[in-house]
């Protein structure tokens, strides 16, 4: 994966190079994948209206479709939501309304952290079907900052462990190595993060 033509997404990302003083935006624009944007670049896009919150998560969703199957970081994809949430973050931008640098950001979150209505399980069986009914704090605070929620992001089972194999809904495994773990317990925010999944990941 090259965030820019020619550079590796590390030797990119080293060069310290925001969105604001790239000569080659728009190549990268017209050529590369959004998704693999840092918080920083992508926060700038939107805030400059060069890209949009929808192209965001959708990025984000076609990434997802394309490797998740193989990687195992989601246990649960809020598709609808996150598209209705960055159409209305969207709107906001355009009459001028920016709320910061979470603004539009695509994100998924441990299935540790409670998120109201949509399930949270903290990939155990036991709470397979555990829907809460509030957010975390820092869910509210995500949301305050206009962050917009991917899903939910697989782990060791309870956090109780450091390799993210023990999980009612399967393995994670290392999206640098299939064969391999990604550590844990936060297993699925890691490796969402490292395949360019979301812009973004909380663990615990």
């Amino acid at each position: 994966m090259s965030a820019r033509p020619g550079f590796s997404r590390r030797e990119f990302l080293a060069t310290g190079v925001g969105a604001a003083a790239w000569p080659g935006l728009q190549t990268f624009l017209d050529s590369q994948d959004l998704a693999t944007l840092t918080v920083k670049q992508a926060s700038e896009l939107l805030r400059r209206k060069k890209a949009s919150p929808v192209d965001l998560v959708q990025a984000c969703l076609k990434r997802i479709e394309r490797y998740d199957r193989s990687i195992n970081a989601f246990i649960t994809v809020t598709r609808e939501q996150a598209l209705a949430t960055a159409r209305e973050m969207e709107a906001e931008v355009q009459r001028g309304k920016f709320r910061g640098p979470l603004h539009g950001i695509p994100i998924a979150l441990k299935d540790n952290i409670d998120t109201a209505g949509i399930r949270t399980t903290a990939a155990s069986g036991v709470f397979k079907d555990r829907v809460p009914a509030e957010d975390a704090e820092v869910v509210l605070r995500l949301k305050r900052a206009g962050a917009i929620l991917l899903g939910k992001l697989n782990l060791h089972e309870f956090a109780l462990g450091g390799t993210s194999s023990v999980t009612y809904f399967g393995p994670v495994h290392n999206p640098w190595a299939l064969d391999r773990v990604p550590g844990g317990s936060s297993g699925g925010s890691g490796a969402a993060i490292a395949a360019d999944l979301c812009i973004g990941t909380l663990g615990t």
